[in-house]
């Protein structure tokens, strides 16, 4: 069974890539991707959407685009390791946040961007430090103070779950990210007992206790089990939730599809000379996007084409070709490239606790302020699609009420934190 997937993904998504299975042995050619976690067949059963760029046959110190931030720029300080991929200042330019990180640094307020994962990775908390080291990022011991790291299990409890090395890479991810968007944020890591729907949502409702914001890198297939869980995990008021939108192409996962998330989907990032912006993004073909058939339509989104939530809100960069440096040493040896809606997620999460008022929104302000997105007008996740559902080129138009908005990328990619 894993098989087919991993032949179907790699032929109808991911071109002339190579796409291995879950762990398999390296080597590997330069531009192979490896999921991190193999999807799970059975229902309420969420895999981690983590995907590793192996061998990077790119010269990245080539590829960053310009940077406004010393501190997590283009280039590691000397002694720093050697890593691949988008660094926190790309992060940073892309999506123009170099006045809001550096508000928030400035202020008394420190919001808590919250991240739900299965399992536990012991080194999480020495790898986060070695990560934002390396970036001159604020220093995060595991203590109190600004852009620290707790962690702790799916009840706030200090004795954690089983290890497991492939959920490890996904909260390596997590926690990266977190500290690349928003270097000021606390992070608190949450880790449920098992990757079951059940155990994940109890992890969520924990979260939601704690922090303003709460990241989710995982989904499942959908099923006609999502409204109970959406009324019993993630509908909490006050608390912006995010959540990958998968990386299998067009179709839509759970919990990306509940009315009660921001559903993020995912975009090939790359430096541009030609845009005024200084980055280009079209859709990666990966992203999942689509109609759901159990969870309703909000009252916020078209009806075009799909009377059910539509799948997503809102994009940033998840092509594992145009992936981010991560750092993990459990059952790894450091310095990777991730991509995946994994990256976009708790990017996405950590935009909203940059603008600060995560009591008073929710994913219908991305569509009341859409026109401040970056928007995404290329590419597509389904072959010989012409839909706005999947396709960028037939985004919706001004006259519709939801001008530029599509699936695959919602209403766009962030331009600060305008919308959020």
């Amino acid at each position: 069974m894993r098989k087919s997937i991993v032949s179907a993904l790699a032929i109808t998504l991911l071109g002339a890539v190579t796409v291995l299975p879950a762990g398999a042995a390296r080597p590997s050619s330069a531009g192979d991707v490896l999921p991190a976690c193999t999807p799970s067949q059975a229902p309420g059963v969420a895999h981690c959407g983590a995907i590793q760029l192996l061998n990077p046959g790119v010269n990245w110190q080539g590829v960053h685009g310009p940077s406004t931030n010393a501190k997590g720029g283009k280039k590691p300080p000397s002694g720093g390791g050697s890593p691949s991929g988008y660094f926190p200042g790309d992060i940073e330019s892309a999506y123009n946040l170099a006045s809001a990180i550096d508000a928030l640094a400035k202020s008394s307020y420190v919001p808590t961007v919250a991240i739900v994962d299965a399992y536990n990775d012991p080194n999480a908390i020495a790898d986060v430090a070695t990560y934002r080291a390396t970036f001159q990022l604020p220093s995060c011991d595991g203590s109190t103070g600004s852009g620290c790291v707790t962690q702790v299990n799916q009840t706030g409890g200090t004795q954690l779950p089983r290890n497991n090395t492939s959920w490890s890479e996904e909260i390596s991810l997590d926690l990266d990210m977190v500290s690349a968007t928003c270097p000021s944020c606390h992070i608190l890591l949450v880790e449920a007992k098992s990757a079951s729907m059940n155990d994940l949502g109890t992890a969520v409702n924990y979260a939601a206790t704690q922090a303003q914001v709460i990241s989710n890198s995982y989904g499942a297939s959908a099923s006609s089990s999502d409204s109970s869980y959406n009324n019993l995990y993630f509908k909490h008021s006050g608390v912006v939730i995010t959540a990958s939108a998968g990386d299998s192409g067009y179709g839509a996962e759970y919990p990306a599809s509940s009315p009660y998330v921001t559903a993020v989907g995912g975009t090939t990032l790359t430096a541009s000379n030609s845009t005024k912006r200084g980055w280009s993004e079209t859709v990666w073909s990966g992203t999942g996007s689509g109609c759901s058939t159990y969870d309703q339509n909000p009252g916020w989104q078209p009806t075009t084409l799909c009377s059910g939530r539509t799948v997503a809100d809102v994009a940033a960069d998840a092509n594992p070709s145009t992936g981010v440096a991560v750092y993990d040493t459990y059952g790894q040896t450091g310095w990777l490239v991730f991509g995946g809606t994994s990256v976009a997620s708790p990017i996405i999460a950590s935009i909203y606790a940059l603008a600060g008022n995560t009591s008073s929104v929710t994913a219908a302000s991305l569509y009341a302020n859409s026109s401040s997105l970056n928007k995404v007008t290329s590419g597509s996740n389904a072959l010989n699609c012409s839909t706005y559902l999947c396709n960028a080129a037939d985004s919706l138009p001004s006259s519709s009420g939801y001008g530029g908005y599509n699936g695959p990328t919602g209403n766009g990619t962030p331009n600060s934190t305008v919308g959020f």
